[in-house]
This record gives structure tokens, C-alpha cells and sequence, in this order.
């Protein structure tokens, strides 16, 4: 059982204008396993993050779901937070309810039903994330062509020039491909052999 909390951001009047932020926070603090909800005026300033370093510590929250902006913008940032606080990074969600959900409705009362909606699913995923660990493998550097037409033998000569070990496979039983079964080719008229 998980022990989420969830941090609903008014972003200034971006959020807030068109989404009843306080509603959406109590409306899902009757959802299993969250047991802190929150809105906060700006989760991403420090004072925000602040914030939620302290109900992980006051909550033992062990899993963090932030509904604001985009996760392009901040998911970083959130995961930096929590990370801080001690909580593995990837036990972090985001719902992006300010470009899916504010700047899309003028209706207040849809909007905050769509925002209520998008935390629900933020939650629901957040139940089964697990801790995950960052691990390092040695890279070979060696790539593999497959064919050995003019395209191919090509391309192997511009990776070896690039200074990687290259291997060409060619189902056939010699390179060259179709240009191989031509008589003479154009401009020079030459054998393509």
C-alpha cells in the first residue's frame, strides 16, 4: 500500500483563473492510499518544493504526484525535490492540468472536472510505480551493417572512417548487390564489377 501525496499548483492565475484548485484537492483526499492533499501557489518555487519536502517527511509519503504544468517543463524539478527529501525520484507523478485542462476551457465547473479527472488517473498510475535504480553497462563500440549493396558497404566505410569496428551481412554470396549484376554503368559506361 502506497502513501501518496498530492500537491495540486494554482501556477499564479494559470491554473487557478479557470480550475477551483481547493476543490480538486479535496475531492481527491478521499482516494486509497493518498494521505496528504494539497494546493500550493506555485509548487515549482522554492517555497513550493519546500512544502513538499515537508509533508513527505510529516506524511512518511513514500510516492509524490504534482498536478501543474507540463512534465517537460518541471518533471526534473519535482523529481529533483523528492529526491532531495530522500524518496527514490521515479516514485513521482505529474498531471499536466494547466496546458490539458486551464488553457483549454473557459468553463470553470468542466474544467475542474477534467482537472479532478486527469489527478484521479496521476494517482491510479502512481499506486503501481515501483523504485527503480540507474545502471551503467559498457558500451561496445561496434556497429553492425546489414547488406552489402552499395548503401551498405558505403555507410560501413564512413563508421570505420569514424574510427568504429564495423561487420557487414549480406545474405548473398558477394557484396555489391544489384549494382553487381549490371553490365556497364552510367556516366562511364565501366563494368561494375
Amino acid at each position: 500500500m502506497s502513501r501518496i501525496g498530492v500537491f495540486i499548483c494554482h501556477c499564479g492565475t494559470n491554473i487557478a483563473s479557470v480550475v477551483d484548485v481547493t476543490k480538486v484537492a479535496e475531492t481527491i483526499r478521499d482516494i486509497p492510499d493518498v494521505v496528504a492533499a494539497q494546493d500550493l501557489k506555485y509548487s515549482c518555487s522554492a517555497l513550493g518544493q519546500g512544502a513538499i519536502k515537508t509533508a513527505i517527511k510529516e506524511h512518511n509519503l513514500d510516492t509524490v504526484v504534482v498536478a501543474a504544468c507540463s512534465p517537460r517543463m518541471h518533471e526534473p524539478t519535482f523529481m529533483k525535490c523528492i529526491e532531495s527529501a530522500g524518496l527514490n525520484p521515479y516514485q513521482f507523478e505529474m498531471a499536466n492540468i494547466r496546458e490539458q485542462c486551464s488553457w483549454v476551457h473557459a468553463d470553470q465547473e468542466k474544467a475542474t472536472q477534467k482537472a479532478i479527472g486527469l489527478v484521479k488517473m496521476a494517482i491510479a498510475k502512481a499506486q503501481n510505480l515501483v523504485p527503480l535504480s540507474i545502471t551503467k553497462m559498457p558500451v561496445t563500440k561496434h556497429a553492425l551493417v546489414v547488406g552489402g549493396g552499395i548503401a551498405g558497404m558505403q555507410a560501413a566505410l564512413d563508421i570505420s572512417k569514424a574510427g568504429y569496428k564495423v561487420t557487414i551481412v549480406e545474405k548473398n554470396p558477394s557484396i555489391g548487390g544489384r549494382m553487381a549484376q549490371l553490365e556497364k554503368t552510367f556516366p562511364t559506361l565501366d563494368c561494375s564489377a
